[in-house]
């Protein structure tokens, strides 16, 4: 997979995570936040990437995990992200948001309006939103 197709399926789950906010879906609309995030950190990490260079073993099963504390270790923005984190307490919360999010979340019945909203307000905010700062890493 490509990473400009990493990056394209990370806006267009943002976009159908949207809708289903708009159709009170919001466990789906949860899920699909997060997986945005999970595209976004794999498209920074296809940037590691070399051509005519195998990867370690640890990096490539890491890359295909969806945990985003994994992802963020081989995404080669950690260092950034922690500055950004230090430097913007907004940013900081939102972080934090996002990385609760696991892929188990897709069986979790439970997630309410709120948190739904929360997160969508962690990844998409224009000025301290996850994937806001993501898009000008990868």
């Amino acid at each position: 997979m490509k990473r400009t197709d990493l990056q394209s399926l990370a806006e267009d789950r943002l976009d159908d995570a949207q809708a289903l906010l708009h159709a009170q879906r919001w466990t789906a609309a949860y899920y699909l936040l997060g997986y945005a995030i999970e595209c976004a950190l794999k498209a920074c990490a296809a940037r590691q990437f070399q051509q005519d260079t195998v990867p370690e073993k640890t990096v490539v099963n890491d890359y295909y995990t969806h945990s985003i504390d994994r992802l963020l270790n081989i995404s080669g923005v950690k260092v950034a992200l922690q500055a950004a984190v230090a430097a913007d307490p907004a940013f900081a919360v939102n972080w934090n948001t996002v990385r609760d999010w696991s892929v188990d979340s897709r069986y979790n019945v439970l997630i309410t309006e709120i948190k739904a909203r929360e997160m969508f307000d962690a990844v998409a905010d224009q000025t301290s939103g996850v994937l806001t700062w993501l898009r000008t890493q990868w």
